[in-house]
């Protein structure tokens, strides 16, 4: 108590100019219209400054909450996608979806789950795997296709109750049947391992035409994705010398190494397309049917 009446004692004529100014702009600001609008005009600025401020901060914090949500509409309109259902002779497929069958008769033959990235590798000259926080309780089964916001990521090839592993496109032992978004010519797609984000297409003829920048997307030839989905873009164009065909070079349209949310594709028919394909293969003894 002692020390406060001694701060007031020394700085007594500066604390009563303070009280005095205070006093004297209060009423300079009650009592006169025009300092009162002034007055009032500058805080609101201040004001507004502030909660603009504020509001920044709190949409910040509000990112990853915005993120999911937006993550489950997407799902939503990807699951109503024309391309998930296929037409049927009259006869109903009942599958574990919302919609099974839509209005005109089309059963669903691609089912979509969405799912968030927990662990991701990318690196040159490796083999990368991608960790995503769903499993076998939440009907994941290894084989089926990832899918980014942005286009293709990879293929389940490992599967727990509560999480899988993903076989990332950037992976020397994953190949993708991809076609040009144009011309509809299909070819194989694999990566090298020269460069991240950069793919590898052959088995184009030299006799397409073919312009850098034209899109990749996959092809109707694919058992573990919807056709259509963007794979990426011709970066280089570049030949075989020892074939008719292109080298082409293909900048992903998935960028990996932000990877946060993906949707991992069923393809509700796959099971029944190989078993009638490796029966044909042992009725004929042909080796040419394969899948991609």
């Amino acid at each position: 108590m002692r020390n406060i009446f001694l701060f007031i004692r020394r700085y007594f004529n500066v604390l009563l100019f303070l009280i005095l100014e205070i006093v004297s702009l209060s009423m300079l600001f009650t009592y006169n219209k025009y300092h009162e609008a002034f007055m009032m005009g500058v805080t609101g600025d201040i004001t507004g400054k502030f909660y603009g401020q504020y509001s920044q901060v709190k949409n910040y914090f509000h990112l990853k909450e915005e993120n999911e949500r937006l993550a489950r509409q997407n799902l939503a309109l990807i699951k109503a996608l024309p391309q998930n259902f296929q037409t049927t002779s009259g006869e109903q497929l009942v599958l574990k979806d919302s919609i099974p069958v839509d209005s005109l008769g089309h059963f669903r033959k691609f089912i979509w789950r969405g799912a968030n990235v927990i662990n991701n590798t990318v690196q040159l000259a490796s083999n990368n795997y991608i960790t995503l926080d769903k499993g076998s309780t939440d009907s994941i089964n290894k084989d089926m296709g990832v899918i980014g916001p942005e286009g293709v990521v990879g293929t389940v090839v490992n599967v727990s109750p509560h999480v899988c592993v993903v076989m990332s496109l950037l992976h020397k032992f994953n190949q993708v049947s991809g076609m040009l978004a144009k011309t509809k010519d299909a070819g194989s797609i694999i990566w090298d391992g020269s460069a991240v984000d950069i793919l590898t297409m052959r088995n184009i003829p030299k006799s397409v035409k073919v312009v850098k920048g034209d899109t990749v997307v996959t092809s109707t030839y694919s058992d573990k994705f919807p056709a259509g989905i963007p794979i990426g873009t011709i970066e280089s164009i570049g030949s075989d010398p020892a074939s008719n065909f292109y080298v082409l070079k293909i900048r992903s349209s998935t960028r990996f190494g932000r990877l946060q949310h993906v949707y991992v594709v069923e393809n509700t028919l796959r099971s029944e397309q190989i078993a009638l394909e490796s029966e044909t293969k042992k009725k004929l003894g042909d080796k040419s049917i394969s899948n991609e």
